[in-house]
This record gives structure tokens, sequence and C-alpha cells, in this order.
């Protein structure tokens, strides 16, 4: 079955038009017409419905695209993949989550380019879920975020993990305390910004607002998790997109949120952060990049990072 009929299929049912198609993959209409009737003549199905406007597949079409959507998906990670191992790049994609910017890569990056002054760094801004997606596809190389993954293409560390911090209004009635218990806040409106969730236990009663208030294991949302594991859940919330519209919210004076420690220089005239009695409060920070193979310069990356942690006293976990 050869692979030219394959992806002039994929473009057609993908593009639910063939005139798309055309445009996209420079075939003629006729060229691409031939190939897919090849496909199911080699197949022995029909694919597609061709008495029907706007374009469709049948059952066994759409069953048959799902799977070849896979794997030339796969097809194509392996190609890339394949010629970075033969022409190593210059260039080291990192995505990031922006609560990691705000604290040491700054200085990661700035070291490593004095360790390899060739490299060329880009940034790319993008949530520690999407992070996955992106390396496989090759779109960064490195992805720095604070949610662990399971993914057997993927290598992952745990770099170390950073306290939570409240930040308040200034004029907030606990602005001048220190070590605060999560309980003293239950009272106030806690803004929520992650976009990624903890994993949840698949249980049927799960879904039952007595059970998640009685059970943080139960509590996806990452600082609602902190709040229940001390039988504190706030009694009133909101939610933004990001951790810098939570920020701006507490500035404005509606709201209350946790940070990591190292945003604790955001807005630090409007905000006052407060140290939490709970040691345990803490937001990991991961490094993670594809199995195989991995970037040139990772190791030096890696490298680069301990040294920085060594010398400000940081606690972290080494695996080089």
């Amino acid at each position: 079955m050869q692979l030219k009929r394959l992806t002039a299929f994929h473009s057609v049912a993908r593009l639910k038009s063939f005139s798309e198609a055309v445009s996209q993959t420079q075939l003629s209409q006729p060229t691409l017409s031939r190939l897919i009737k090849q496909l199911e003549d080699d197949l022995g199905v029909i694919l597609i419905d061709r008495y029907h406007r706007p374009l469709q597949l049948t059952e066994a079409g759409r069953f048959f695209y799902e799977k070849i959507d896979i794997i030339l998906k796969e097809l194509d990670s392996t190609i890339s993949l394949t010629q970075k191992i033969a022409h190593p790049p210059d260039t080291l994609n990192i995505g990031f989550v922006p609560s990691v910017l705000y604290g040491l890569l700054p200085t990661i990056i700035s070291r490593l380019k004095q360790r390899l002054p060739n490299l060329e760094v880009h940034l790319k801004d993008i949530s520690s879920f999407k992070q996955i997606g992106a390396l496989k596809a090759g779109e960064i190389d490195v992805g720095f975020g604070r949610f662990a993954h399971n993914d057997e293409h993927i290598y992952q560390l745990l770099l170390r993990h950073e306290r939570y911090v409240a930040a308040l209004p200034n004029t907030h009635e606990l602005a001048g305390s220190h070590d605060i218990h999560l309980s003293q806040l239950q009272n106030s409106r806690v803004i929520l910004y992650h976009q990624t969730h903890l994993p949840v236990p698949q249980l049927a009663s799960a879904s039952t607002t007595e059970a998640q208030n009685t059970d943080p294991s139960l509590i996806s949302e990452p600082l609602l998790h902190l709040f229940a594991k001390r039988s504190a859940l706030p009694h009133h919330t909101t939610s933004v997109s990001d951790i810098q519209l939570a920020l701006g919210l507490v500035a404005a004076g509606e709201g209350i949120t946790l940070v990591p420690d190292s945003l604790k220089s955001v807005r630090s005239e409007q905000i006052s952060y407060r140290t939490l009695i709970h040691e345990d409060a803490t937001s990991p920070i991961y490094i993670c990049s594809l199995t195989t193979p991995t970037h040139p310069a990772f190791t030096t990356l890696l490298e680069v990072i301990y040294a920085i942690y060594e010398e400000r006293g940081i606690t972290y976990r080494r695996v080089i």
C-alpha cells in the first residue's frame, strides 16, 4: 500500500474537500481521485461517499482515517527525529510556563549561552499539558513545567519543589502577618489560574459535592487541593486564564491567590506576599524532553541548572 495513496486520502478526509486538498498537496484533482480510488481497491472498501454533498466519509472511511491519522503523525515525528540525529540542531527551542520565567529561567539561559556561545535559544510560552504534544511534534526541544506526565516517549525530571506564598492585597487584614495557615484565608475570595489539573481517582462517587468537600484526592484544581488537604476549602473562588491575570485581580483588591515564591517581586508595590506555615505547600518544577533522542545541549543545560542551584543554596534532586 503506497504512502502517497494514504496521504492523499488523509488530506481529503481531514479537510473534507477535494479542492482544499488540491491546494494543500499541490496535486491535481484527477490525481487525488485516482490515488484514493486505488487505495479503496487495495482495501476492497469504499472510504468516501462521493454522492453526498458536502463530502462525507463512509463508516469504514471514518475508522480508517482515525487510524492512519495516528500512524502518519508518528511517521512525521520519526522522520523529524531521524534528521535531528543525523544533523544535530544549533537551536534550542524551550517551552515554559509563565511562573517559571519569573524564577531562575532567564539566569539559566544566560549561563547556558555562555557555555555554548554558538547555540541559539528560542522561548515559547506553553502550558505544561501542551508541552508533551509540542515535544513530539518537534515544536520544542525542552519543556519547563509544573505538572508530572506519564508518557513513554517523554523523559521528565523533577528539578525541585518551590514553596507557595500567599499573594494578598495590601489592604487585606493579613497583609502584615507571617506564617499564615490556609484556614485563615477561607473567607477571602481565592483566585484560581491553573489550566492543567491534578489527576483524580475514577470513583463512582467522585462527582458528588459532599465527596469533594471531604476527600482532597478528588479535588483536581491544584490550589483548591492544597486548601482541601487542610480541610479549609474557600467559600468563594474566581477562575482566570493565567497567573498574571490572577495577580492583577489581587492588586485590584478583588481577592487573594497562592503563587510560587519566585513571583513575589511581581506588583510588589500593590501586593503583600506572605509565607505559609505549611512547608509541604509547594509547586514542583519539572524539565522534560523526548526520551530519544535528547537535544545535544540537554546535558549541558542540566549541568547549568544544578550549578545555579548549588550557588543559591536551593535544595534539588540531582540526576546527572
